[in-house]
Formats: structure tokens, sequence, C-alpha cells
């Protein structure tokens, strides 16, 4: 996930982990509750469409899910990482990897819409200097990307959306974990 700061831009790693339960979300790292609510309509929105993705409808009853956003002491809000916490659910729940060098940010509604964020050019320079090479981003942010020197952006490709769809078509791998549960 991509963050802004008031010193720049940041790097998020996004934990997550499905253990036997009765499909109860859990969330810790000193987050905010802006940034709870994403992880909630994200979870909401997966379930709702779990079948396009080939998740069976009990699996939501029968996992629970634990997200953890390391660096606990440091406190974490806004709505940015809500593609990234959905990206992270479908994975878990398709037991599908996701693509290797790929960050993003976006805002996401219980309709399916990705949003535009704030800090746009911060954001792709953490990217950059984590060496990450792909991005998502809201295709309405592509006019902030387009107000950014081009020498910044050399090396990053970069895909922009307008639903969550289109983050997971590209976020995930056909590719399944290794010894994925079942």
């Amino acid at each position: 996930g991509l963050a802004w700061t008031q010193v720049g831009g940041e790097i998020l790693f996004i934990e997550s982990t499905l253990l036997p339960g009765t499909g109860k979300l859990s969330m810790t790292g000193q987050l905010g509750a802006v940034m709870k609510e994403s992880a909630t309509l994200a979870f909401t929105w997966l379930k709702a469409h779990g079948t396009e993705y080939g998740i069976p409808n009990d699996a939501f009853k029968l996992w629970d899910v634990h997200i953890h956003i390391p660096a606990g002491a440091i406190p974490k809000d806004g709505p940015s990482a809500g593609i990234i916490l959905l990206t992270s659910l479908a994975s878990l729940y398709t037991q599908k990897l996701v693509k290797p060098n790929l960050a993003m940010t976006g805002e996401i509604t219980l309709r399916g819409k990705v949003l535009p964020v704030g800090g746009i050019q911060e954001k792709l320079l953490a990217a950059k200097r984590a060496g990450i090479t792909s991005l998502i981003l809201c295709q309405d942010n592509q006019k902030d990307v387009s107000d950014i020197k081009e020498d910044y952006l050399n090396g990053l490709s970069i895909s922009y959306v307008a639903d969550m769809r289109q983050v997971l078509s590209l976020a995930l791998r056909n590719q399944p974990i290794h010894k994925a549960k079942k």
C-alpha cells in the first residue's frame, strides 16, 4: 500500500491470514476509524461478490480474517488503503498470489467504485524508492500523475482503474498460494 505522511510518502505492508472461525474480521496496527471502515467495506464487497471469484459463500462463515499493518506504534488512518485491503482479502479467500513489485492506493465504495486520493507525487516517489515497478491508481488520479516530472516516473508502469473488479484483475495472479487452504 502507498501512504501519505507529513514527511512524504511511505510504503505500507499489509499482512493478513485466515484461521478457522466464524467469519470475524480483526485488525491490528494502530489503525484509525477511516482505515477500519475501508477494511469493512472491502470485506463486505468481497462477500457480496465472492462467487464471481470462485469463493464459496460458506467460506466467509468458516474462516476468520486477521489483517495487520506493521509499525504498530505509528498511527495510520485515511481511505487510501481501500484497494490494498480489498486485494489482501481477495488473495486470502481465492488463495491466489498478489503480483510482485506492485503497490496501489485508492479509496473504495460499497458499490465497487475506486475513488481518487491525495498525495500522489509523494506516494509515487515512495514506491520508486522501494523498488516498486507497477502501480494501480484511480483513473481520476491520472491528472495528478501528469503533473509529475517524467524523470520521476521512469521505470514505473501505472494502471488506472475505476472499479474494484479492475483492481483484482490487475493485482491477482492465476497462480495459487503454495499450500493453499481449502
